[in-house]
């Protein structure tokens, strides 16, 4: 009778590891789900992550003017630490918002695409993660990031020696269970050819550079196919984001479209299994044209832009000296300001603010930083008055 039960018992065992190793495995655990929040920040990315088992990650912060924001949002949320903050590569609008985030919350790991920037805010950033002591990470295409048990994070793509920003980028992509999510940073075409060399296919994608059609190539959007696509751009925004043959794109293969700039943070929840999108779908409606800045009756002007050379032109039309004390020069991509010192911009004349490794003072020359302020791919630069109205604006 001992052996009968015996018998029967290993049969039973038997029985259930067939049907389990004949089952899809998924590692989910019961009841618990993922959020993926991305956040509104306007122009730029900042999403975050917690996982089932309470772990927390934050991709990107937007520019610095929107990272008290991000603050404010994780601490709402009760975040009072994050266990891994990715910034995917060092572009103000995605960096930027790290340093209030750098500088209020606590942070255990940080990865970073290890390009280097001469930015003001880039070398900021460096400095609060060296101050701060916090570990520093750069990883490698093809790399596993060590998140929650219940996650794969796998790295597509990674390059610190990239030539340009973006093609630095950090690309992730998480799998929990059956759902999975694309992070493709600011990667253009030329990488997301390379990365279709790898399994790209994701249930969510988060949009390459903002809806720009330097990304999301008719082919990779096709290689990921994903359900929902998610747009991060700000309302207005001067590139024309999202470029209308990136939405035909995800439209063309019943692709689901979110934009922050419309539905404002766009809240994804996933059990592994099924998943759901806790905002509004997208009405179809292209970003519009900037708004251009008020008109004003002042005779100074921003009449010249190298981005390259980081020199500002500033003109006075007039037939009156002015005094630019108090005024401002500012950067909008990286939101970084110039406070002009005490000086007259006489009539007729040009007055040049200067930064990055050539900057230089004296005559007709200001000098900003040695650090690099404008971005090379596209900085609008604002000029107000010792009142703070724009005075003038030059894309």
């Amino acid at each position: 009778m001992k052996k009968l039960i015996v018998m029967l018992l290993c049969i039973f065992l038997l029985a259930g590891c067939t049907e389990a190793s004949n089952t899809k495995k998924v590692s989910v655990t019961a009841g618990h789900e993922m959020r993926v929040h991305f956040i509104d920040v306007g122009q730029g990315d900042s999403i975050f992550i917690e996982s089932p088992n309470g772990k927390t990650m934050l991709v990107d912060g937007g520019v610095k003017g929107a990272g008290q924001k991000v603050v404010s949002y994780l601490k709402e949320l009760g975040v009072n630490k994050l266990d891994i903050v990715v910034a995917t590569h060092p572009d103000a609008d995605h960096i930027g918002g790290l340093i209030p985030v750098l500088n209020s919350i606590d942070i255990g790991q940080f990865y970073d695409s290890g390009k280097v920037h001469t930015s003001q805010t880039f070398e900021e950033m460096l400095t609060l993660i060296d101050t701060k002591n916090i570990p520093y990470n750069v990883p490698k295409t093809g790399d596993r990031i060590t998140f929650d048990d219940d996650i794969n994070v796998k790295v597509l793509n990674a390059n610190e020696n990239a030539t340009d920003n973006n093609d630095a980028s950090i690309v992730l992509k998480l799998a929990y269970g059956n759902v999975s999510f694309l992070l493709t940073a600011d990667a253009g075409v030329a990488l997301e050819k390379e990365m279709m060399q790898d399994d790209v296919k994701a249930t969510i994608l988060k949009a390459g550079h903002h809806g720009s059609n330097t990304s999301s190539s008719a082919e990779f959007i096709q290689k990921v196919h994903p359900e929902v696509a998610i747009l991060s751009y700000g309302e207005g925004n001067k590139y024309g984001h999202p470029h209308a043959e990136v939405v035909e794109r995800l439209q063309a293969i019943g692709s689901e479209i979110y934009a922050t700039a419309e539905a404002g943070t766009v809240i994804v929840s996933t059990d592994g299994v099924n998943y759901e999108v806790n905002s509004k779908e997208w009405s179809g409606t292209i970003a519009s044209s900037p708004t251009a800045p008020p008109t004003t009756s002042a005779t100074v002007e921003i009449v010249n832009k190298d981005l390259i050379e980081e020199i500002v032109g500033i003109k006075n039309n007039g037939n009156e000296a002015v005094s630019l004390k108090d005024w401002q020069l500012i950067s909008i991509e990286g939101h970084q300001v110039f406070n002009f010192p005490n000086v007259t911009l006489q009539p007729g004349k040009t007055m040049y603010v200067t930064s990055g490794s050539n900057a230089r003072e004296g005559q007709n020359y200001l000098k900003w930083t040695k650090k690099q302020i404008w971005l090379n791919d596209g900085d609008a630069a604002q000029l107000r008055n010792a009142k703070g109205d724009i005075v003038s604006e030059l894309d």
